[in-house]
Protein backbone atom coordinates (compact mmCIF):
# COMPACT_ATOMS: atom_id res chain seq x y z
CA UNK A 1 0.00 0.00 0.00
CA UNK A 2 1.14 3.56 -0.56
CA UNK A 3 0.16 5.69 1.81
CA UNK A 4 1.19 8.99 -0.02
CA UNK A 5 -0.69 8.35 -3.03
CA UNK A 6 -3.93 7.62 -0.63
CA UNK A 7 -3.02 10.56 1.08
CA UNK A 8 -2.61 12.90 -2.48
CA UNK A 9 -5.55 11.26 -3.82
CA UNK A 10 -7.94 12.71 -1.19
CA UNK A 11 -6.57 16.39 -1.90
CA UNK A 12 -6.53 16.93 1.76
CA UNK A 13 -3.86 18.85 2.89
CA UNK A 14 -1.54 17.06 5.88
CA UNK A 15 1.91 16.50 6.99
CA UNK A 16 2.08 13.60 4.76
CA UNK A 17 1.25 14.53 1.61
CA UNK A 18 3.00 14.82 -1.73
CA UNK A 19 3.76 18.15 -1.20
CA UNK A 20 4.57 18.57 2.41
CA UNK A 21 6.23 15.10 3.43
CA UNK A 22 7.24 15.83 6.55
CA UNK A 23 9.60 13.52 8.87
CA UNK A 24 7.12 14.09 11.79
CA UNK A 25 3.40 13.87 11.63
CA UNK A 26 0.64 13.90 13.96
CA UNK A 27 -1.83 13.21 11.46
CA UNK A 28 -0.21 10.45 10.64
CA UNK A 29 -0.16 8.52 13.83
CA UNK A 30 -4.38 9.38 14.30
CA UNK A 31 -4.87 8.02 10.50
CA UNK A 32 -3.07 4.89 10.75
CA UNK A 33 -3.13 4.67 14.30
CA UNK A 34 -4.57 0.65 13.82
CA UNK A 35 -1.83 -0.55 11.55
CA UNK A 36 1.30 1.80 13.64
CA UNK A 37 0.02 -1.11 16.94
CA UNK A 38 -0.51 -3.77 14.45
CA UNK A 39 3.16 -3.72 13.06
CA UNK A 40 4.44 -2.40 16.83
CA UNK A 41 2.53 -5.78 18.49
CA UNK A 42 3.80 -8.38 15.77
CA UNK A 43 7.06 -6.94 16.23
CA UNK A 44 7.48 -7.53 20.26
CA UNK A 45 5.71 -10.96 19.26
CA UNK A 46 7.97 -12.45 17.07
CA UNK A 47 11.18 -10.86 19.10
CA UNK A 48 10.38 -12.56 21.93
CA UNK A 49 9.02 -15.47 20.58
CA UNK A 50 12.85 -15.14 18.93
CA UNK A 51 14.38 -14.63 21.92
CA UNK A 52 12.84 -17.39 24.21
CA UNK A 53 13.66 -20.16 21.45
CA UNK A 54 17.02 -18.85 21.23
CA UNK A 55 17.27 -19.42 25.29
CA UNK A 56 15.58 -22.66 24.89
CA UNK A 57 18.18 -23.79 22.24
CA UNK A 58 21.00 -22.65 23.73
CA UNK A 59 21.08 -23.42 27.40
CA UNK A 60 21.28 -27.42 26.46
CA UNK A 61 24.02 -26.57 23.94
CA UNK A 62 26.24 -24.08 27.01
CA UNK A 63 25.78 -27.42 29.24
CA UNK A 64 27.02 -29.75 26.80
CA UNK A 65 29.70 -27.65 25.48
CA UNK A 66 30.70 -27.15 29.25
CA UNK A 67 30.21 -30.94 30.04
CA UNK A 68 32.08 -32.23 27.30
CA UNK A 69 34.76 -29.61 26.30
CA UNK A 70 35.66 -31.76 23.13
CA UNK A 71 32.60 -30.56 21.77
CA UNK A 72 32.73 -26.54 23.09
CA UNK A 73 34.88 -25.39 19.75
CA UNK A 74 32.48 -27.48 17.55
CA UNK A 75 28.98 -25.98 19.37
CA UNK A 76 30.77 -21.98 19.82
CA UNK A 77 31.52 -22.58 15.86
CA UNK A 78 28.75 -23.69 14.58
CA UNK A 79 26.72 -20.81 16.29
CA UNK A 80 29.04 -18.56 15.47
CA UNK A 81 28.64 -19.94 11.31
CA UNK A 82 24.96 -19.03 11.43
CA UNK A 83 25.54 -15.32 12.40
CA UNK A 84 27.54 -15.45 9.41
CA UNK A 85 24.80 -15.92 7.37
CA UNK A 86 23.23 -12.96 5.64
CA UNK A 87 19.65 -12.47 6.60
CA UNK A 88 18.56 -12.20 2.86
CA UNK A 89 20.04 -15.73 2.60
CA UNK A 90 19.14 -17.69 5.82
CA UNK A 91 15.34 -16.63 5.55
CA UNK A 92 15.08 -17.82 1.95
CA UNK A 93 16.70 -21.40 2.86
CA UNK A 94 13.94 -21.39 6.06
CA UNK A 95 10.96 -20.58 3.40
CA UNK A 96 10.87 -24.00 1.50
CA UNK A 97 10.07 -25.90 5.16
CA UNK A 98 8.32 -22.85 7.67
CA UNK A 99 6.86 -21.44 4.68
CA UNK A 100 5.79 -17.31 4.39
CA UNK A 101 5.00 -17.23 8.07
CA UNK A 102 6.24 -15.74 11.15
CA UNK A 103 7.73 -19.22 12.30
CA UNK A 104 10.60 -18.08 9.73
CA UNK A 105 11.20 -15.28 11.10
CA UNK A 106 11.10 -16.73 14.34
CA UNK A 107 13.59 -19.57 13.69
CA UNK A 108 15.37 -17.28 11.95
CA UNK A 109 16.20 -14.89 14.51
CA UNK A 110 16.83 -17.57 17.10
CA UNK A 111 19.48 -19.14 14.87
CA UNK A 112 21.23 -15.32 14.98
CA UNK A 113 20.97 -15.51 18.97
CA UNK A 114 22.71 -18.38 19.57
CA UNK A 115 26.06 -17.05 19.03
CA UNK A 116 25.30 -14.21 22.06
CA UNK A 117 23.37 -16.58 24.15
CA UNK A 118 25.83 -19.73 23.83
CA UNK A 119 29.10 -17.63 24.79
CA UNK A 120 27.32 -15.63 27.64
CA UNK A 121 25.39 -18.86 29.60
CA UNK A 122 28.94 -20.89 28.91
CA UNK A 123 31.15 -18.06 30.23
CA UNK A 124 28.34 -17.53 33.13
CA UNK A 125 28.58 -21.24 34.30
CA UNK A 126 32.48 -21.05 34.08
CA UNK A 127 32.68 -17.58 36.55
CA UNK A 128 31.26 -20.07 39.58
CA UNK A 129 34.14 -20.31 42.35
CA UNK A 130 35.17 -23.74 42.20
CA UNK A 131 35.35 -23.67 45.47
CA UNK A 132 31.53 -23.01 46.18
CA UNK A 133 30.97 -25.98 43.95
CA UNK A 134 32.62 -28.36 45.87
CA UNK A 135 30.87 -26.80 49.02
CA UNK A 136 27.50 -27.69 47.49
CA UNK A 137 28.33 -31.12 46.59
CA UNK A 138 30.06 -31.30 50.10
CA UNK A 139 27.07 -30.72 51.58
CA UNK A 140 25.40 -33.36 49.38
CA UNK A 141 24.35 -31.29 46.31
CA UNK A 142 23.65 -33.32 43.35
CA UNK A 143 23.99 -32.91 39.83
CA UNK A 144 20.56 -30.92 39.18
CA UNK A 145 20.51 -29.09 42.79
CA UNK A 146 23.70 -27.38 42.33
CA UNK A 147 22.79 -26.70 38.83
CA UNK A 148 19.38 -25.01 39.98
CA UNK A 149 20.25 -23.85 43.30
CA UNK A 150 24.06 -22.75 42.89
CA UNK A 151 25.97 -22.12 39.97
CA UNK A 152 22.88 -20.81 37.12
CA UNK A 153 21.94 -17.71 40.65
CA UNK A 154 25.65 -16.89 40.53
CA UNK A 155 26.02 -17.32 36.69
CA UNK A 156 22.92 -15.23 36.18
CA UNK A 157 24.30 -11.48 36.39
CA UNK A 158 26.80 -12.50 33.15
CA UNK A 159 23.97 -14.49 31.43
CA UNK A 160 21.70 -11.54 31.61
CA UNK A 161 24.29 -9.05 29.73
CA UNK A 162 24.00 -11.76 27.33
CA UNK A 163 20.63 -11.58 27.28
CA UNK A 164 20.43 -7.84 27.04
CA UNK A 165 22.57 -7.77 23.76
CA UNK A 166 20.85 -10.85 22.17
CA UNK A 167 17.52 -9.44 22.90
CA UNK A 168 18.56 -5.18 21.54
CA UNK A 169 20.47 -7.01 18.67
CA UNK A 170 17.04 -8.79 17.48
CA UNK A 171 14.80 -6.21 17.94
CA UNK A 172 16.96 -4.53 15.13
CA UNK A 173 16.94 -8.08 12.99
CA UNK A 174 13.40 -8.26 13.45
CA UNK A 175 12.90 -5.84 10.51
CA UNK A 176 14.45 -8.36 8.32
CA UNK A 177 11.48 -10.26 8.60
CA UNK A 178 9.98 -8.20 6.23
CA UNK A 179 11.57 -10.26 3.29
CA UNK A 180 8.46 -12.70 4.01
CA UNK A 181 5.85 -10.15 4.93
CA UNK A 182 6.55 -10.93 9.08
CA UNK A 183 9.10 -7.59 10.01
CA UNK A 184 7.04 -5.96 12.30
CA UNK A 185 7.79 -2.51 12.09
CA UNK A 186 9.84 -3.30 9.11
CA UNK A 187 7.16 -3.86 6.66
CA UNK A 188 6.62 0.01 7.48
CA UNK A 189 10.15 0.90 7.10
CA UNK A 190 10.39 -1.00 4.04
CA UNK A 191 7.50 0.95 2.41
CA UNK A 192 8.80 4.13 3.98
CA UNK A 193 11.81 3.48 2.18
CA UNK A 194 10.46 2.50 -1.19
CA UNK A 195 8.08 5.44 -1.65
CA UNK A 196 9.96 8.11 0.24
CA UNK A 197 7.59 8.38 3.09
CA UNK A 198 9.30 10.16 5.63
CA UNK A 199 6.16 10.19 8.30
CA UNK A 200 5.94 6.18 8.11
CA UNK A 201 9.96 5.79 8.12
CA UNK A 202 10.77 7.75 11.12
CA UNK A 203 7.47 6.68 12.79
CA UNK A 204 8.50 2.86 12.72
CA UNK A 205 12.15 3.46 13.86
CA UNK A 206 11.27 5.37 16.43
CA UNK A 207 9.03 2.45 18.20
CA UNK A 208 11.97 0.49 17.21
CA UNK A 209 14.19 1.80 19.32
CA UNK A 210 11.48 2.41 22.18
CA UNK A 211 10.76 -1.53 22.01
CA UNK A 212 14.39 -2.12 22.20
CA UNK A 213 14.81 0.28 25.15
CA UNK A 214 11.90 -1.30 27.10
CA UNK A 215 13.20 -4.65 26.88
CA UNK A 216 16.23 -3.98 28.08
CA UNK A 217 14.72 -1.96 30.95
CA UNK A 218 12.59 -4.81 31.90
CA UNK A 219 15.71 -7.69 31.79
CA UNK A 220 17.70 -4.91 33.88
CA UNK A 221 14.82 -5.18 36.35
CA UNK A 222 14.21 -8.94 36.22
CA UNK A 223 18.15 -9.20 36.96
CA UNK A 224 17.72 -7.22 39.90
CA UNK A 225 14.51 -8.63 41.17
CA UNK A 226 16.34 -12.29 40.90
CA UNK A 227 19.83 -10.90 42.07
CA UNK A 228 19.04 -9.45 45.09
CA UNK A 229 22.69 -10.08 46.62
CA UNK A 230 23.96 -7.70 44.01
CA UNK A 231 22.24 -4.80 44.89
CA UNK A 232 24.02 -5.29 48.66
CA UNK A 233 27.65 -6.04 47.09
CA UNK A 234 27.09 -2.75 44.83
CA UNK A 235 26.57 -0.70 47.75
Amino acid sequence: MTLLVAAAAAGEPSCYSRLTNEWFCAQYLSDYRQEITDATVQHLQITVASVVLGVLIAFPLALIARRLPRLETLIVGAATAVYTIPSLALLPLLVPFTGLSATTVVIGLALYALTILVRSMLEGLRSVPEDVRESAVGLGYGATRLLVLVELPLALPVIMAGLRVATVSTVALTTVGSLVSYGGLGNLIADGVSTNFRAELMTAAILCVAIAVLLDVLIVVAQRILTPWTRGARA
